[in-house]
């Protein structure tokens, strides 16, 4: 296709927070000089400390928009006195305002194949329910909470052992070049067609603590997906231990639900082969180095 160069660059905004919303601003301001647009505009949240001695640190999104030169505000009130012809959100966070939206176009760029997994944790729930496939929808904002019409979509596999981080990462490079390849579209022809979501909707809440909990009565498969989201967690002896990794065995013999064979926990159905764990108080290890010093007896149970 043969770019047409507007005589006036179009000017974005970028609305965005973490590092998942990295990739696909770093794409646009790459590419926007070649597609006659500049990206005149981040919001995102002001800088806070992510430790409890360290300085304030912009948020991923306001770091990358700062070495690549684009102001950034975090206000939502300062999209007011921008020229601007467009407004991209990632992973912004906030409701936007009914008002904002009557004035100014926006697209938003959504880690789901909508309207499956509307909400705050697409990649998350897209794991627990052992989803085949996900992918990434760019749609129109509108006032109710990811439900605007599709522009564009990509869809792709989720692979057997993928874990969420993993796969955030690849919908993250994945929606980088299906905004550019939709924003080269609307520099030709306008924003072209919108297609309603069709479907049984789907809600992905946020998660809760209480949702990564291994119930050991459940099937291998579910607690290995629970673990693949990360942040996994049961009990030794009374104490917290998280589960970083994991597999699916077939089988533990008659070992009682809970109890470890091994390196293998008796679920309701099959045994999870512990990987990586991490104890209270400690860093991340590998499960046979924890086992040595945690001094396992013979049918050591978790989760009681």
């Amino acid at each position: 296709m043969t770019i047409v160069v507007p005589a006036r660059p179009r000017r974005l905004a970028y609305l965005g927070n973490p590092e998942v919303a990295v990739p696909p601003l770093d794409a646009l301001v790459k590419a926007a000089p070649g597609l006659g647009l500049e990206v005149v505009l981040a919001v995102t949240a002001p800088s806070r400390r992510r430790g409890r001695r360290a300085e304030p640190t912009p948020t991923p999104v306001g770091e990358l928009a700062l070495s690549l030169g684009v102001p950034v505000v975090h206000d939502l009130k300062d999209l007011c006195g921008v020229d601007v012809d467009l407004a991209i959100v990632v992973a912004y966070g906030r409701i936007i305002p009914v008002e904002l939206l009557n004035r100014l176009p926006m697209v938003n760029l959504h880690f789901s194949l909508l309207p499956r997994w509307r909400g705050a944790a697409p990649v998350e729930w897209a794991l627990l329910a052992g989803d085949a496939e996900t992918g990434v929808c760019l749609m129109d904002v509108a006032e109710v909470l990811d439900t605007g019409g599709v522009r564009a979509r990509s869809t792709t596999a989720i692979g057997r052992d993928e874990t969420a981080a993993e796969l955030r990462k690849r919908l993250s490079a994945l929606g980088a070049r299906l905004l550019v390849e939709w924003l080269t579209k609307w520099i030709v022809d306008g924003p072209g067609p919108v297609d309603p979501q069709v479907g049984e909707p789907s809600w992905a809440r946020k998660l809760h603590r209480s949702d990564l909990r291994l119930d050991w009565a459940r099937p291998a498969d579910e607690l290995h997906r629970m673990v693949r989201v990360g942040g996994a967690h049961t009990t030794c002896r009374s104490q917290p231990l998280k589960v970083w990794a994991a597999e699916v065995v077939a089988s533990t013999g008659e070992a009682t639900v809970g109890t470890l064979v091994g390196d293998v926990v008796a679920t309701g159905h099959g045994g999870l082969r512990l990987l990586e764990v991490q104890p209270a108080g400690r860093t991340r290890m590998a499960f046979a180095d924890w086992a040595a010093g945690a001094h396992l007896g013979l049918d050591e149970r978790l989760g009681v």
